[in-house]
């Protein structure tokens, strides 16, 4: 079978623009009339979840038909609105009392948007964070002073602190997702210097991510994340609370269904950058990773697999230039240094603040032990983590002999594995 000629691929085919990378361009703030009932939760989520009226208030929605959605950007904002709600429903009165049962006129229509959507039953990264924004000033930059979440969880300005700082590490990664396509289409056209253009702005454009993850500490309290808005994100997924998983009525001939919690390994940036560099981690991480794939957009999924195909690393150990080698490694150091800032922000926003979570409420034990360790998203997080970084880290090339390096036209034609 010949290999696919992915140099005519349009990124924009993905879903992937050239000035806001996976960040959904402009998204819309309103829906329709007919889907009132829903906008008037959502503008008051915080309110209804702190003073405990959600439930009741969805109960007393009316089953919506989403017919009336019209366009991508529509479809994404209502399933926006949707993931938050029932985030808040389940979690509503805490994990001692998780909801078991989705109400059928907020679990159909759910079902219904996730079906065409090609995602989960459940908020993913792609719902609270790339379509989760607007600008204060419609025509100002986007910088963390003219943004803020469109749809809140309780958590008040660190939640927007969490919200935005993670937005502004995905608009960090915008050049480097240029630079993604520009490395694949110089491999497949053998052009080095365009291949050592593009790695240095992906170098670029990580070390700039690293410098938003680090706005984290400026803008959100770690307590008041760690107890106020990570509940929110906790998934049904080997969660003990609901261990069982979560019944959408209506749905499914309403079977239990498990879902894994929001994550950051579910921003497609990363994926991107460890497929283009060649990074494969050990098999239970990368598992996990594989898994978490499915919580992003399928036209993100396509473009991940994309970037892996053919292979930059072996292309540049083969190409004998130095310059290239030492640009690729670059690059990969600087994705070690993101991932290392990620598990010191994890420490303390997760590790440290559980830990006097705990200590104040005079927990102790197996239960407790396992709150502090497994991650939203359901991964035993700091093990993970650190597993990922040092796998990351073992990417660095080394300058090749001849021997042991196939040939560079061979590596251009090999079909994706």
């Amino acid at each position: 079978m010949d290999s696919p000629d992915y140099s005519y691929i349009d990124p924009a085919n993905f879903y992937v623009t050239e000035d806001y990378g996976f960040i959904l361009k402009e998204p819309l703030t309103n829906l329709p009339v007919y889907y009132e009932p829903w906008m008037n939760i959502a503008e008051n989520l915080p309110a209804l979840i702190e003073s405990k009226q959600l439930r009741d208030k969805v109960r007393k929605v009316p089953e919506l038909d989403i017919k009336h959605l019209s366009g991508y950007r529509e479809l994404r904002f209502a399933r926006l609105i949707l993931s938050h709600i029932v985030m808040g429903y389940v979690w509503q009165d805490g994990e001692q009392e998780a909801a078991k049962i989705l109400p059928r006129s907020l679990a159909v229509p759910y079902h219904q948007l996730s079906q065409v959507l090609g995602l989960p039953m459940i908020i993913v990264h792609a719902d609270l964070v790339l379509a989760n924004w607007k600008r204060k000033e419609p025509l100002g930059p986007m910088t963390y002073e003219n943004l803020s979440p469109i749809i809140y969880f309780p958590g008040g300005e660190s939640f927007r602190g969490f919200v935005i700082v993670t937005l502004l590490v995905e608009v960090a990664a915008i050049p480097g997702l240029r630079a993604v396509a520009q490395a694949v289409s110089a491999v497949l056209h053998e052009d080095k210097q365009t291949l050592l253009r593009a790695l240095g702005e992906l170098e670029q454009s990580i070390n700039k991510m690293s410098d938003s993850l680090q706005l984290m500490n400026n803008y959100v309290d770690p307590d008041v994340f760690y107890n106020t808005i990570r509940p929110f994100l906790a998934g049904w997924k080997d969660n003990p609370s609901l261990s069982e998983g979560l019944i959408y009525e209506g749905v499914m001939d309403e079977k239990p269904l498990s879902f894994s919690g929001g994550s950051a390994a579910q921003s497609s940036i990363f994926h991107v950058f460890d497929e283009l560099l060649g990074v494969r981690h050990q098999h239970k991480s990368a598992d996990f990773l594989l898994c978490m794939r499915q919580y992003m957009p399928p036209q993100h999924q396509r473009f991940i697999e994309w970037a892996g195909s053919p292979s930059i690393s072996k292309y540049v150990l083969c190409s004998g230039c130095v310059d290239l080698i030492s640009t690729f490694n670059n690059c990969v150091s600087a994705l070690t240094q993101l991932r290392s800032l990620h598990i010191r922000i994890v420490s303390k926003y997760i590790s440290a603040a559980g830990a006097r979570a705990r200590t104040e409420k005079g927990q102790i034990g197996e239960r407790g032990q396992i709150q502090e360790e497994r991650g939203t998203g359901g991964s035993q997080i700091m093990s993970f983590l650190k597993s990922v970084r040092d796998t990351c880290k073992e990417g660095l090339l080394e300058q090749s002999t001849e021997d042991s390096c196939i040939a560079v036209g061979r590596i251009i034609t090999l079909s994706p594995e």
